[in-house]
């Protein structure tokens, strides 16, 4: 070899070293994610070496980095077409598809690199990726198994593998396969120890669940580590909300919100912001709500989140149409919001706007595939307008030696939101040991219900009763139509007549009394735990006599969950002619009592569940000048939910109050009840 060409040699790899040396500070900014720099670096080269392969490559990734994925595909793809066997330059115009969320095209590119050569790191973890952004998680974690066997315990893959793990379980979760789901975390907790992406799923499964002791817990060790306990806090205040203990929910959120002066993490003050606002709402601290509320929209006046706040305080004020301007701006921002949708769905439906209320929980499952409140939200639609049947059979007796059997049935057979069929029969036999009468009768009405206006809904029925009794049969009309009407917010009031034969007992049915009643009922609720309910009746009998009746009821609610009220009720009675011989008719009537009412409601009962009603009263009664009697009250009725479509419950009264009865009695009741949703849901919507 000359010396000539040897100097060639040593002076062209000089200047390669020298050049390679140059291009370092541009792979130092790659490397430390510094892309606005590296792209800049390594433009700057490609102005004095426009066909460097490696400046080309490195521009292209950071290029794509930077977001221009675009772009990045289109280097990559100059790149090939200059160097079609230059395997590197195919890994990364792989990755460039991925950027660019063409990830079908990217699946089968990467398809073909590992058949090129399938112990490629870049290649296998790629390809791993993509997988997981198609959700074809099985077989991502497959492939990135293979690419930590290529590359024990690598950083990147091992991130990628949990995010596989998450995505999977979020897949079986959406699918309500929640044990999959929980399985899944599981397993990755065992590679990643106390992760808190991993921990936070798994208490939000177990909320879904309903699981909230586990959730609880798993909140618990998500809070041993001192940087997670905003985020345990929030998610510890919601599980308590989940289970009706708002008091705890609040004390945690307020925690979490006092301590935020030390955080300047902008989404977890806001998740702890959110939280603590909703903890006062919960707790129907409105004011104190309505003040921070009110100071975010000073600041954020179209912030989604804020806004989502404000409908959700309206909504537990009852202030519904103010909720729907809100809901409304949030899909104005942004049509997917979940809030937005499934908020507005509920405002609509406490509007009586039924049927836009399901097109926004619709639209809601549109964008969440399978959402469980979404889904839920239709269910439980679906029940207000689902065909049934209810029937009842009770048996009654007093001290006055009268005893009834009976039997009803009622359907309801809804054809839109708007209007239902109604049609009933109604079966009683009466007796008296003392007297020996007996009586019979028997109520077949038909009717309809139709909603008028959102806050307007008419009810009507009529039909006929045959009664045969010791001394005369006869067949009476039977009428009922009233207005429900909601005037107001927090407001409902009823307009009725109804036309109705007394039929307590065997001698009152035998004097074919017929009523017709005219009434009105009117309830107000208030924010702060109050209610007021009144009824009037007017009533004009075929005996020439007349009744005018008044009941008002004061209420507290104590608890929500079971709800738990206490208050004072008071009636007062009057009759034009006073006929005791024949029926409790004095010509003045005062009676007051207070009460207590436990509940479980039978509609928010879930399947394979039981559902109770207790009521005990007790107080004074003051018949004309007589000296006052006490009274008491004692209702109340066990039920189980066997599913969606049936239930079944006992139920008892017993009171010794006078105008409880049509002769003055003590009695009591007892029966049993059955009511059977014909389908699933409702026939209209099929």
């Amino acid at each position: 070899m000359s010396n000539k060409f040897y100097s060639l040699l040593v002076l062209l790899f000089m200047v390669t070293m020298a050049y390679t040396q140059n291009m370092q500070e541009g792979f130092s900014f790659l490397e430390t994610g510094q892309y606005v720099k590296a792209e800049s670096f390594f433009k700057t080269v490609l102005k004095e070496y426009p066909k460097n392969k490696t400046a080309k490559l490195c521009y292209g990734r950071a290029v794509g980095l930077l977001g221009n994925s675009k772009q990045a595909v289109s280097i990559f793809t100059d790149l090939l077409n200059t160097y079609p066997n230059d395997f590197e330059i195919k890994l990364n115009y792989a990755e460039s598809l991925l950027w660019n969320k063409d990830f079908t095209a990217a699946k089968n590119y990467y398809e073909g690199l590992i058949q090129e050569n399938n112990q490629s790191f870049s290649a296998l973890l790629g390809y791993a990726n993509t997988l997981s952004n198609l959700k074809l998680y099985q077989d991502a974690l497959i492939y990135v198994n293979k690419a930590l066997d290529v590359s024990l315990g690598n950083a990147n893959a091992l991130t990628s593998k949990k995010y596989i793990y998450l995505g999977y379980a979020y897949q079986k979760q959406q699918a309500q396969l929640y044990d999959e789901a929980e399985t899944l975390l599981k397993e990755n907790l065992t590679l990643f120890k106390d992760d808190k992406d991993t921990l936070l799923n798994l208490a939000n499964l177990y909320l879904i669940m309903a699981e909230l002791d586990k959730a609880t817990e798993t909140y618990n060790i998500l809070a041993k580590n001192p940087d997670n306990k905003l985020s345990a806090l929030n998610g510890l205040a919601l599980a308590q909300h989940l289970n009706g203990k708002e008091k705890d929910a609040l004390t945690l959120g307020e925690q979490a919100f006092l301590s935020l002066k030390d955080h300047t993490d902008t989404t977890l003050v806001q998740q702890t912001t959110e939280r603590y606002i909703q903890a006062l709402i919960w707790n129907k601290k409105f004011k104190d709500a309505d003040v921070l509320i009110n100071n975010l929209i000073e600041n954020k006046p179209n912030a989604n989140w804020v806004l989502a706040l404000r409908a959700t305080l309206n909504i537990y004020k009852s202030d519904f149409k103010k909720s729907l301007v809100d809901y409304n701006r949030i899909l104005e921002n942004d049509s997917t919001s979940f809030d937005g949708n499934l908020g507005k769905a509920n405002t609509l439906k406490a509007l009586g706007r039924y049927d836009e209320a399901y097109k926004s929980a619709n639209n809601t499952l549109t964008y969440y595939d399978k959402q469980k409140d979404a889904t839920q939200f239709i269910k439980t639609l679906n029940t207000t307008f689902t065909p049934f049947i209810e029937t009842k059979t009770s048996y009654t007796f007093d001290n006055g030696d009268n005893e009834a059997f009976a039997l009803e049935a009622n359907i309801e057979f809804p054809t839109s939101t708007k209007f239902k069929w109604l049609a009933g029969y109604a079966y009683r036999n009466t007796s008296n040991a003392i007297t020996n009468l007996k009586a019979t009768s028997n109520n077949v009405v038909l009717g309809l219900a139709y909603q008028l206006m959102p806050n307007v809904t008419f009810k009507g029925t009529a039909g006929v009763t045959s009664a045969k009794a010791d001394t005369d049969d006869f067949t009476q009309l039977l009428a009922d139509a009233s207005f429900q009407i909601k005037p107001f917010k927090l407001q409902v009031l009823d307009l009725g007549y109804k036309r109705e034969v007394q039929n307590f007992n065997a001698e009152l049915l035998d004097r074919e009394i017929v009523m017709n009643n005219f009434y009105a009922n009117y309830n107000l609720s208030t924010n702060f735990n109050l209610g007021w309910f009144t009824q009037y009746y007017y009533t004009s009998q075929s005996d020439d006599n007349t009744r005018n009746l008044l009941f008002t009821s004061l209420y507290y609610n104590i608890l929500a969950k079971p709800s738990l009220k206490a208050g004072l009720n008071y009636q007062y009675i009057t009759f034009k002619n006073q006929v005791p011989t024949i029926y409790f008719s004095p010509e003045r009537f005062n009676a007051g009592e207070v009460f207590i009412n436990l509940i479980k409601d039978e509609v928010i009962t879930k399947p394979n569940e039981w559902f109770y009603e207790l009521t005990a009263a007790t107080g004074y009664q003051f018949i004309e000048d007589d000296e006052k009697q006490s009274t008491y009250r004692i209702q109340g009725k066990l039920g189980y939910k066997f599913s969606e479509r049936a239930l079944l419950n006992f139920y008892g009264t017993r009171s010794n109050i006078a105008s409880a009865t049509a002769a003055g009695f003590t009695f009591t009741e007892v029966g049993v009840r059955f009511k059977w949703y014909l389908s699933e849901i409702p026939g209209f919507r099929r």
